[in-house]
């Protein structure tokens, strides 16, 4: 009985806890009790927590190891466990997988039709199976089988096991950032702009993902009004690391001596962050910040954490900059060769 409080209790704290590494720890600790003691069924109700929350926190690979272990019970023991816990873990590691360039894509595709037949034979909507198919097209710079697939979901009835309808529209815009659509990102982000979509995640999001459009369009004072508004949300958060980047991409071209401040304050997320696709775009968009803080600013040194694995002398933003873009790089030809072209390559620029 003992062992049983200790386990309910863990998952009481955790529960009241925000997503963060705190809760996730409890987590680990809870599903670590359940395991000793074989109690299976507690020990898949920790790991499906685990899951939401390592997915949604900046831990995608305690995520995915987390549902492998899930997964591999449910199929043992099918009649035992919720298959709407199960496929609600599916879908956000489908949304991580292609971050991992050691996923091959022949890997990716047969988990993604695996996901589209257990979807199918639970009865629920295939909307969800395309939505995902368009997703990771983009992930793996397929855009000519994104547009396919973007057709064809919104074609579909949506249910309750569908993503909710602001993250949707936020993978479209994605879509249209992916092609160079400037004027159809904005038309897209707008019902989120105008506060009709929201969730936990939108419009954090979004706000940052519009700067550089809006940049490129020439409306600058429009893009200041929703970067200050986005890193407000964003801030101090370890699961923004993407939106860090593109607030660096665009205050590098506008403010940098503010582009500098997210920086220093956010480095310690990226360089911590299990997503190694975040954590390349972030180290992309640092390289040509720092570039122009020289110019700017010579005399200028760099806030490093102190965990930080860099032996050069901050001061010289220069080197930095190159260390920064070297790594970028070098995770990028990594997704490249997965891939089977230059599409991730391509987004450093």
């Amino acid at each position: 009985m003992k062992t049983e409080m200790d386990f309910e209790e863990l998952m009481d704290e955790a529960y009241g806890l925000p997503n963060g590494p705190a809760k996730l720890g409890m987590l680990e600790e809870a599903a670590r009790v359940a395991d000793v003691n074989g109690m299976e069924e507690e020990a898949y109700e920790a790991r499906s927590e685990i899951v939401e929350t390592a997915t949604f926190c900046g831990y995608p690979m305690k995520a995915l190891i987390a549902f492998s272990w899930q997964l591999g019970k449910f199929d043992q023991q099918p009649e035992e466990y919720d298959e709407e816990t199960l496929m609600w873990s599916y879908k956000w590691i489908l949304g991580k997988l292609s971050s991992f360039p050691e996923v091959s894509r022949d890997k990716i595709m047969e988990l993604l039709e695996d996901f589209g037949q257990r979807f199918k034979s639970f009865g629920y909507s295939e909307r969800s199976y395309w939505y995902y198919r368009f997703r990771i097209s983009m992930d793996l710079g397929e855009l000519e089988e994104a547009g396919s697939s973007y057709a064809k979901f919104r074609t579909m009835d949506r249910d309750f096991m569908s993503d909710c309808e602001a993250c949707e529209q936020d993978e479209m815009m994605r879509y249209f950032i992916l092609t160079g659509d400037d004027e159809k990102v904005l038309e897209m982000a707008k019902p989120i702009l105008k506060g009709r979509m929201s969730c936990a995640e939108i419009p954090h999001l979004t706000l940052s993902e519009i700067l550089m459009p809006l940049y490129r369009l020439g409306r600058t004072a429009e893009a200041d009004k929703h970067q200050q508004k986005g890193y407000r949300l964003i801030k101090g958060q370890n699961d923004f690391v993407r939106s860090f980047a593109e607030q660096m991409d665009y205050l590098a071209r506008t403010n940098p001596a503010k582009g500098i401040d997210v920086l220093e304050e956010s480095l310690v997320f990226a360089m911590n962050n299990e997503d190694p696709f975040a954590k390349m775009l972030f180290y992309a968009r640092t390289a040509p910040l720092l570039r122009r803080w020289a110019d700017e600013s010579p005399e200028y040194r760099l806030r490093l954490p102190a965990s930080f694995p860099y032996e050069g002398d901050p001061g010289d933003l220069h080197k930095l900059a190159d260390y920064f873009a070297g790594y970028a790089q070098a995770a990028a030809d990594k997704y490249d060769q997965r891939n089977g072209n230059r599409h991730v390559s391509s987004l450093l620029g």
